[in-house]
Formats: structure tokens, C-alpha cells, sequence
């Protein structure tokens, strides 16, 4: 008779979406996991908050990066906020003397519509360095964690 109707999303995003970001380095170069890349990673986000972009969980890999920010409704572009922290990673490069290009071109990002979902992507995301054959156990990996706690619909 009628075709069931599909069910509408309570929500599609709050004022504060939160969107899981992978950005990838130029010809996939393994110069990411190494400690100053990781603060420098660190310093580069936790001066986000001023442009409305709350970084949240993160794994540093040896040639990508999986994050997830939340973004306000007065935030800087999600590009614009990319290229200014891969600006900054790229100058740590320097420093080490290793030559450009650095990153890929743009990044891939995934807009989060359920906190199921989010824990689902972290779990994925934090078992990277396991699957990789990199750690045995997923906490032992020294390149992640948590620059602010996002909770999806509550920020």
C-alpha cells in the first residue's frame, strides 16, 4: 500500500557541530609521530577557543592526522582553520629541515550527527596505532589525545 516514511534526524547539528578531520601529508611522508611535531600540534590548537574551533580528541600518525573539533556558530572557516594550523606543523618542519610540500591538499571531514557515532569514530581513530602494528595496546601510543572534552549537542 504506502511506503513506510522515513524517520527524520532529531538533529542534524548543534551550535556547535563536531566534525571528524583527516589531513594527510604530502605523498603520505612519515614525519608526523615524533615529539615535536606533537607540541607543536598541541600549541597550534589550543589557541583555537579565540576563533570559536574547539579541538577535541586527536591521534597523530606517522603520516596523517584524525581530529575532531567542534566549530561555533562565529568560528573561523573550517579551511581557513585547517590551513592555518597545517601553516604552523609546517613550520616545525622547517626547523628540522625538511623540505616542502608537507601536506596534502585539503583534508576529508565528516560531519558527527550522533554522540554514538562520535564514540564510534574515536573508537576506530584510537586503535589506529594498533592496527598500524605500532603499539601493542592503544594507550601506549604517546601522539594523541584530548585538547577540550566534546560532548555532541552539549557544547
Amino acid at each position: 500500500m504506502y511506503k513506510p516514511r522515513l524517520q527524520r534526524l532529531e538533529w542534524v547539528y548543534a551550535d556547535y557541530p563536531i566534525f571528524f578531520l583527516t589531513m594527510c601529508t604530502e605523498g603520505r611522508r612519515k614525519i608526523l609521530a615524533n615529539n615535536n611535531t606533537h607540541e607543536a600540534f598541541i600549541r597550534s590548537t589550543k589557541g583555537a577557543a579565540a576563533w570559536h574551533v574547539l579541538p577535541g580528541r586527536y591521534v597523530i600518525m606517522p603520516d596523517h592526522i584524525h581530529l575532531f573539533a567542534a566549530f561555533g556558530p562565529d568560528s573561523i572557516s573550517l579551511s581557513a582553520w585547517i590551513k592555518a594550523m597545517k601553516s604552523a606543523l609546517s613550520a616545525e618542519f622547517r626547523k628540522s629541515a625538511l623540505l616542502p610540500p608537507s601536506w596534502q591538499k585539503g583534508l576529508f571531514d565528516h560531519l558527527l550527527r550522533s554522540a554514538e557515532s562520535y564514540e564510534q569514530k574515536w573508537e576506530y581513530v584510537r586503535d589506529n596505532p594498533v592496527r598500524a602494528g605500532l603499539v601493542a595496546k592503544h594507550v601506549d601510543w604517546p601522539y594523541q589525545g584530548e585538547i577540550h572534552p566534546l560532548i555532541l549537542g552539549q557544547l
